[in-house]
């Protein structure tokens, strides 16, 4: 059962308060920094974690020049009510913290539903929170999006070349496997190769349709690379 950041009518007759919005942050950092960015979120009442790696799409030179660090990355991926994201992000804008070395980012998204046994440890997180320090009131700027494309494994330089040619500056490359593609089979009159690689790119939003056009047009769903491709609003992002 899902339980909704939106609240239905049943909900606001059997809760006297309306839920704190659940968030989702997405850290990408240099390998073995994932514990630090765990323990840091910690600190500010983010308590569910789910740590993977991935790869960095920039060249080992272009990694040096934007001082990036190394091409492997750890990748986080939490969730915390919307006082926590509130509370961290005035932090982060105020410089009072330091995340990493800057060599990362981290990028805040609302969320429109969540399981029970997630909601109820982070409604408990903004307890904690809000009993430690109120709110500090960030609005969000939705001036950056998280464009996600999945692709054939052996195709994510060549998508890469493209979206930089668009204005993309580079990308974060995660191991996946498609599952239960028959209706998508069906639908697209395709076979689709179960072995895939995500490439995770922050964009601004004005260049956000140029880059998943051109990647679309070079790579889409009808040829060899058989890219699937979505985007989702950044509520913040913030360099760490």
């Amino acid at each position: 059962m899902l339980n909704r950041n939106a609240s239905d009518k049943e909900h606001v007759i059997t809760s006297p308060a309306k839920p704190e919005p659940t968030m989702l942050f997405f850290t990408i950092t240099e390998r073995g920094d994932g514990k630090n960015i765990i323990d840091l979120l910690k600190k500010h009442h983010i308590d569910v974690h789910c740590r993977l790696v991935g790869q960095g799409t920039a060249s080992s030179d272009m990694m040096d020049i934007l001082g990036l660090g190394t091409r492997d990355k750890d990748i986080v991926i939490s969730f915390g009510s919307k006082n926590a994201a509130e509370q961290l992000a005035y932090s982060l804008s105020s410089n009072i913290i330091q995340l990493s070395r800057g060599k990362g980012i981290l990028l805040i998204f609302s969320l429109s539903a969540i399981n029970n046994i997630i909601a109820a440890v982070v409604a408990h997180q903004s307890i904690e929170s809000s009993a430690q320090g109120g709110k500090s009131s960030v609005k969000n700027e939705h001036k950056h999006s998280l464009i996600l494309i999945t692709v054939n494994r052996g195709y994510t330089e060549e998508v890469m070349q493209t979206a930089r040619k668009a204005g993309a500056t580079g990308g974060t490359v995660i191991r996946a496997r498609l599952a239960d593609t028959d209706k998508l089979e069906m639908a697209s009159g395709i076979n689709l190769e179960e072995e895939r690689e995500i490439v995770a790119i922050l964009v601004s939003d004005h260049i956000r349709d140029a880059v998943m056009e051109d990647v679309n047009k070079a790579f889409g769903i009808r040829t060899e690379a058989q890219a699937i491709l979505c985007s989702v609003a950044v509520d913040k992002a913030f360099k760490i």
